[in-house]
């Protein structure tokens, strides 16, 4: 809470200070956390929960070196309790973030699956943000592309992006312009940022080929 009891008002300005590395950096690049009932420290997901907020940038080494250090209590200015596996609790609910994006979009038909679907919608340049599972095959997932002003992620496991489309695995996947497009996108990069131990920087993305 701020003074007085209000609640912070996080709309005001666009970026936060990260309790791990002390950079400011901007909050979609961040996670919010707030202290909740009983002192324990509450990952927010959405930057929606009443408190004042405590950041961390979304990187695992960043969130490693807040918990290991005792950071959040610094922040506090209070004591807390830290969740069992902080680090993989904010892990599974930006998976369940994306993966619950990536419904929506093919719900609304801005998202489809399948490598000849997604290959079709590369060649006609209707595709926004391409996604291939983690532990796809490499050979196949060469054969495609990411198009120019597009962005790549391959962040979820087959599994795990199956669950967007209803199926028990999914390797290929792209969505197209609409408005979840960029929300996918920083969702996804957020999580990508604890799932790749560099902090989050992707291999290059693929670019289509010319002959």
């Amino acid at each position: 809470m701020g003074r007085g009891g209000k609640t912070e008002p996080e709309s005001q300005g666009a970026e936060r200070k990260c309790i791990a590395t002390g950079e400011v950096r901007p909050k979609a690049k961040m996670i919010r956390f707030v202290v909740g009932p009983d002192s324990l420290i509450v990952p927010d997901i959405l930057g929606k929960l009443p408190g004042r907020g405590i950041w961390v940038s979304a990187e695992k080494a960043a969130l490693e070196t807040a918990v290991q250090k005792k950071l959040f209590a610094r922040s506090a200015k209070q004591p807390v309790t830290l969740p069992d596996d902080l680090v993989g609790q904010v892990e599974a609910l930006l998976v369940k973030r994306v993966v619950d994006l990536i419904a929506l979009a093919r719900k609304s038909g801005e998202a489809i699956t399948g490598f000849e679907k997604v290959k079709d919608w590369l060649a006609r340049d209707d595709v926004k943000v391409l996604l291939q599972s983690s532990d796809g095959s490499e050979r196949g997932k060469s054969k495609l592309w990411t198009p120019e002003g597009a962005r790549y992620f391959d962040c979820l496991t087959s599994e795990e992006l199956g669950r967007a489309y209803g199926r028990e695995t999914v390797v290929h996947a792209a969505i197209g312009a609409g408005g979840l497009a960029p929300r996918v996108v920083e969702e996804a990069a957020r999580l990508r940022g604890l799932r790749v131990s560099d902090g989050g920087t992707a291999r290059p993305d693929r670019k289509k080929r010319t002959t």
